[in-house]
């Protein structure tokens, strides 16, 4: 007996089992589609893992070799991983709403209005004794980097235990710009800058930066807060000793960034003296006078050389990253000794002035605006 398995050719249409065959033939080719996709994906699957291991057997190798420098960091790693972390990363958007509020917002309104603040011209005779060195533009441009790699190596250093720390470090900062604003607010200040756009970086400056912001200096407060916050949280960790020479590399750059502002002519010696006092109001437990005549004793001196002894500078033989920013790669100072000595003297003799007009002053500013008000005005 035979099985029918057609319609007669009359219907015009295709048979049972051959419409069964075709169907079959398409779910073939479908589940063989899905069947490479899947061996696709677990390749991919595999590949991945295995890129996952490298890069954590890399970041072990790297953290066994220990980012010996903090100028080895990256401003990149330090960014990306405060985005991933929650905690860290909403004291970041804290911190750059406070920079963009008091720093930002604040001097771009009194340049385009003017009149409503006073702005006092705050050049000292001293200044001209300083040269104007344009190659000391890169540690000066260097002060954002400076304290973001300090994040950077506490969080590769320490990982999840520096979690606390690096979200206090950067609070530290958005704080920073609040209280300097305290004074801004209230009398703006300025110095008289060459107009030299003959590098790149210096028509950037006259660009974006109305110049408002000299009395006190938030480039000498934020390399000096980074320097003094970097060692305090070291040895909350109990490793003062062991990265002894990390903490001295920060407070040789904060020096070096310190004596940038002036041979680019972006701050008076008055300026130091203002940041140095403003910094010691603002945490006098970690920049106590003692530090702070101390740290302005130091500008203009000689670096200590590189130890071949020591860690942060033997890890690389040719150019370190960062080299170009690094205290030793600071040009220069042609200045007499006598010179140095008089500017320092002024430096911390107006900086003792400060603090003991603090003793009767109602807020920490008045000391500062007491000393802007009979200076000569911009407008």
């Amino acid at each position: 007996m035979e099985i029918p398995c057609g319609i007669g050719k009359g219907h015009g249409r295709i048979g049972v089992c051959g419409a069964l065959a075709q169907k079959s033939g398409v779910f073939a080719v479908k589940a063989a589609k899905i069947h490479k996709s899947h061996r696709l994906l677990g390749q991919r699957r595999i590949r991945t893992a295995d890129i996952q291991k490298r890069l954590v057997v890399l970041f072990r190798q790297m953290n066994r070799a220990g980012f010996t420098s903090v100028y080895d960091e990256t401003v990149t790693y330090a960014c990306f991983k405060t985005l991933c972390v929650p905690l860290l990363r909403r004291a970041a958007f804290r911190c750059v709403a406070s920079i963009l509020g008091n720093f930002f917002f604040r001097q771009y309104r009194a340049a385009l209005l003017p009149g409503r603040v006073p702005v006092s011209v705050v050049d000292h005779p001293l200044d001209a004794k300083i040269p104007f060195t344009p190659p000391w533009i890169t540690i000066y441009l260097d002060f954002v980097g400076f304290w973001v790699r300090v994040l950077s190596f506490l969080l590769h250093s320490y990982r999840r235990r520096s979690f606390n720390a690096a979200r206090d470090f950067i609070t530290s900062m958005g704080e920073l710009y609040a209280f300097a604003s305290e004074a801004y607010r209230k009398n703006f200040s300025t110095t008289e800058r060459p107009f030299y756009i003959a590098r790149p970086r210096f028509f950037l400056i006259h660009l974006v930066d109305p110049h408002l912001m000299c009395i006190p200096s938030l480039h000498v407060m934020v390399v000096i807060r980074t320097w003094t916050k970097f060692a305090s949280i070291i040895r909350s960790f109990g490793d003062a000793e062991r990265l002894a020479p990390q903490i001295e590399e920060m407070k040789q750059g904060a020096l070096r960034i310190t004596e940038a502002i002036l041979f680019v002519k972006q701050h008076s010696v008055n300026c130091i003296a203002a940041a140095l006092y403003a910094i010691t109001c603002f945490d006098p437990d970690l920049f106590p006078p003692a530090e702070a005549e101390a740290f302005a004793a130091l500008l203009f001196e000689k670096p200590p050389a590189p130890d071949s002894g020591n860690a942060s500078f033997t890890r690389y033989a040719g150019h370190p990253p960062n080299a170009r920013v690094r205290p030793s790669a600071a040009p220069r100072i042609n200045m007499t000794r006598a010179d140095i000595l008089e500017i320092k003297n002024h430096i911390i003799d107006l900086y003792r002035r400060f603090l003991s007009e603090r003793k009767t002053a109602k807020t920490w500013d008045e000391p500062l605006l007491n000393f802007l008000r009979p200076l000569p005005r911009k407008y």
